[in-house]
């Protein structure tokens, strides 16, 4: 009875705001500068609204109804579970390709969020949502060039390929020569990503909240407050060119020992609007196709390297880091200046692409960040608390938080072997990890509720780079994690002789410095101890 009276008060509330929403709508289209591009609108949201809708409350009642009466720990609601997870993150999927727009970022983002979110929604959103986005047609192209450059395609440019070589979920990207003769990729955004995006975003906003207030464990809010925050910029393809040029101008003035080694592509402003971008065009290989970049002459290790070292430096001394380097936005070529070595191997660049998604660390936070990753790599329980505690994890749940940053248990974070943090591409590896992002839901939900959006995209950017690592390497590096090691460490020790006010301050700090390089060259020599022991094991 309750049920039935509970659909009939959700019943009577969907007539009162489908009766109100039609009102408000043809009030909107009768006042509007442009009627038709209106009435598009106030038709096309409540029909996204109502896709929602459905879904939230068929996901919802299939968790509610599948595992009702099941002991909570039992191998039945598992399997029940890994059951519902799928069949949900399925009609989920559907729902972000019938819906586009935001609702394919959306998917992306969780797809990104390895054991944050159920391994089915990652696996689901991972295998569809970065190869499949929608395509807008060369007619829609060329109302967004007349709105922007006042001209079509063709006059803009002496050549320009109708057909698109990328679609993602806010843009495409097209091959064009400018007429003076350089080949570019431009970037065009789909037309319809401006007109709806803040709809779309408070309908899946009321949404979640709607599905917070009935479940409380389901607690996604944090997500949607990410991206009420993120969007706008980059909806805005001339703060993703300044972004560009910023980045290189960090590596140039604060990292000039590997500025060589990244590059961003040069931006034609003349031929660049807020939604459309004209880029110098970028050849080379993604970052996880690693017969590509071996036919370059490159080692996947030296390019695990330089991505670890390129996010090191830009997470803890610049400040201002990339937040969405996917294996796409990540490209390898040769460096420009290198030639073949005695071994016919090349050093690598790492060309940035798609910088739209930026976060700015301040100063307490850029150095908690670095003491905190240095306090891991050295497995210092102490430490470790302290600086999470900082960056908001609180004093129940910093273990926690260093567990989903490491995708370690607390017992190896805190174990002194050198290798402490190495993940292998095991299954054995992978079902503990799932064990656990399943066994402490609840407790991750109520984490990222807490820990601010800067860090929420930083754990993002650590998803994003373990899985290109995974990919080069097939598992973690004990190398990459030396090199984090070093970087954090070098930050930590520059703030503070920043804020060091004193001579007995500034010679302690140099003792510090002394110490942590002796930790680092102890780790460096059982790396080389290790893999020496491994080419024997092997030869033998």
């Amino acid at each position: 009875m309750a049920s039935r009276s509970l659909w009939r008060t959700r019943t009577k509330l969907a007539v009162v705001a489908t009766a109100f929403c039609g009102g408000a709508a043809t009030v909107a289209v009768a006042t509007s500068e442009d009627p038709a591009n209106s009435l598009k609108l106030c038709t096309a949201v409540p029909l996204r609204l109502l896709r929602d809708s459905v879904t939230a409350a068929s996901i919802a009642f299939d968790y509610e109804y599948s595992l009702w009466g099941l002991p909570e720990g039992s191998s039945e609601r598992q399997r029940i579970k890994h059951e519902v997870h799928l069949r949900s993150a399925r009609k989920l999927q559907e729902l972000c390709f019938r819906n586009g727009g935001i609702y394919i970022k959306l998917g992306q983002h969780i797809g990104q969020l390895e054991y944050l979110v159920p391994e089915e929604y990652v696996r689901t959103m991972r295998e569809s949502m970065l190869n499949k986005c929608p395509v807008s047609s060369y007619e829609q192209v060329c109302e967004v060039f007349k709105k922007e450059l006042g001209e079509t395609p063709d006059k803009v440019f002496n050549e320009f390929d109708p057909v698109p070589i990328a679609s993602a979920s806010l843009a495409q990207v097209h091959v064009a020569r400018t007429h003076d003769g350089q080949k570019v990729a431009v970037k065009v955004q789909h037309t319809h990503m401006t007109d709806t995006a803040a709809a779309d975003h408070a309908t899946v906003e009321l949404i979640v909240n709607t599905l917070h207030w009935f479940f409380p464990s389901f607690d996604y809010r944090w997500l949607v407050d990410e991206m009420r925050e993120s969007l706008p910029k980059e909806l805005d393809f001339l703060t993703e060119a300044k972004n560009s040029e910023k980045c290189l101008e960090n590596f140039r003035k604060l990292s000039p020992h590997i500025a060589d080694y990244v590059y961003a592509p040069q931006v034609h402003w003349n031929l660049s609007t807020s939604r459309l971008l004209t880029m110098e065009f970028m050849d080379g290989a993604q970052v996880n196709d690693v017969k590509t970049i071996q036919k370059l002459g490159i080692q996947p290790q030296e390019v695990a390297k330089l991505v670890s070292q390129a996010f090191a430096e830009m997470m803890f001394k610049h400040g201002f880091v990339h937040c969405d380097p996917h294996a796409a936005n990540l490209i390898i070529r040769p460096l420009p200046s290198s030639k073949w070595n005695i071994f016919a191997k090349r050093k690598p660049q790492l060309v940035l692409l798609d910088h739209g998604l930026y976060k700015e660390l301040d100063f307490s936070t850029k150095f908690n960040y670095a003491a905190l990753w240095r306090a891991l790599i050295f497995s210092d329980a102490k430490a470790i608390k302290e600086n999470c505690v900082k960056l908001g994890a609180g004093e129940d749940l910093y273990a926690l938080f260093a567990g989903i940053l490491t995708m370690r248990p607390w017992k190896r974070v805190i174990d002194p072997a050198v290798d402490h943090l190495v993940i292998k591409s095991s299954d054995s590896d992978r079902s503990e990890l799932q064990m656990y992002a399943s066994q402490y839901f609840p407790q991750i939900s109520e984490l990222l509720r807490r820990l601010p959006s800067v860090i929420l995209l930083m754990l993002k950017t650590n998803d994003c780079l373990r899985a290109v690592n995974n990919a080069l390497l097939q598992g973690s590096s004990l190398e990459t994690f030396l090199i984090i090691g070093k970087v954090s460490s070098e930050a930590v020790m520059e703030a503070k002789r920043l804020q060091s006010k004193s001579l007995l301050h500034r010679l302690y700090i140099w003792l510090e410095e002394i110490l942590v390089e002796a930790r680092l060259l102890g780790m460096q020599l059982a790396l080389w101890l290790l893999q020496l022991r491994k080419s024997i094991a092997w030869s033998t």
